[in-house]
């Protein structure tokens, strides 16, 4: 992959953000970015728009980070975090303890700044949820909702761990899930269960799409905070989905990526917001986790 200078970086991620009027705040993006500046010649970069409410006015920017890299420490010890005795702020060093991990990520907004860090488990070795369950730091909400993965046939496919460390929350992503798990009535199944709300019927086409999902766990709840399904897609706007116009301007006019596959993710909130997100790539790897995905263009091919 050709080098990214923190400049080039930086230029890119305004020109990215002003296609939907969000104007970056250099004191929020310029410390995530001297924190990293040794890992952006090889990182993957993704930016990420969304509809819901929650990231009005907001422009995401992720990055991935080699696992020889500690992007806890990396962040405390640049002032993007302040140690607070969160059992959050433990979760990165419990996983890289009893965990096998392949390497890690960053979210910030350009407006927020600093929020997220991913851990990604090697590639087809899904982790074990009760191990996870047992981890020191871990939010009693995974025990609690233990058997909801088990029925489902996900207690032993874990690909990703994401914390946020605004809102004291944790991702938890499956790849790889039986069929059935797609379809209408497992989904309207799986929103019961969790005590959320139903998604329209447009989403639940979507859903039949997916190849992917996650679900929000919190240190403030036993209860799954949502569930999120993910396409990925080159063509975004062929999808049933509401993108709005936020999303559909800036899908047709980023510069970026053109080539590159897009990620799409559809949730419901507990407040019934129903929302989507879409991930575009400033710079892809080709044969990375993700281009091994399956792709909802390879399968309309494919039929």
């Amino acid at each position: 992959m050709p080098a990214t200078t923190h400049h080039e970086l930086t230029a890119g991620i305004e020109r990215a953000a002003a296609l939907i009027g969000v104007t970056c705040s250099p004191e929020k993006v310029q410390p995530v970015l001297t924190a990293f500046d040794d890992v952006l010649d090889e990182a993957i970069i993704a930016f990420r728009v969304a509809t819901n409410a929650r990231h009005e006015g907001e422009f995401d920017c992720r990055f991935t980070i080699p696992r020889h890299v500690d992007p806890y420490e990396r962040a405390r010890t640049h002032g993007l975090l302040t140690p607070s005795g969160h059992p959050a702020e433990n979760l990165l060093h419990d996983l890289a303890r009893y965990c096998p991990v392949d390497s890690y990520g960053i979210d910030f907004g350009v407006v927020g700044g600093f929020r997220k860090i991913w851990t990604y488990f090697p590639g087809g070795a899904g982790q074990n949820l009760a191990a996870l369950r047992d981890l020191p730091s871990m939010p009693p909400a995974l025990a609690h909702n233990l058997a909801f993965f088990a029925d489902r046939g996900l207690a032993d496919k874990a690909d990703i761990v994401a914390v946020d460390y605004r809102n004291h929350t944790l991702n938890l992503y499956f790849t790889g899930f039986a069929d059935h798990l797609r379809g209408p009535a497992e989904i309207l199944a799986m929103h019961r269960a969790a005590g959320l709300p139903e998604p329209s019927e447009q989403m639940l086409r979507f859903c039949g799409k997916s190849f992917g999902l996650y679900t929000t766990l919190s240190w403030h709840s036993t209860a799954i905070q949502r569930i999120a399904f993910s396409i990925k897609t080159h063509d975004p706007l062929a999808l049933p989905a509401r993108l709005g116009t936020k999303i559909e301007r800036f899908a047709r006019t980023v510069p970026y990526g053109r080539d590159d596959p897009k990620m799409v993710y559809a949730a419901m909130t507990a407040s019934g917001e129903e929302y989507y997100k879409l991930q575009s790539y400033y710079r892809f790897q080709a044969r990375s986790r993700l281009d091994l995905m399956p792709s909802v263009d390879h399968a309309a091919d494919a039929a």
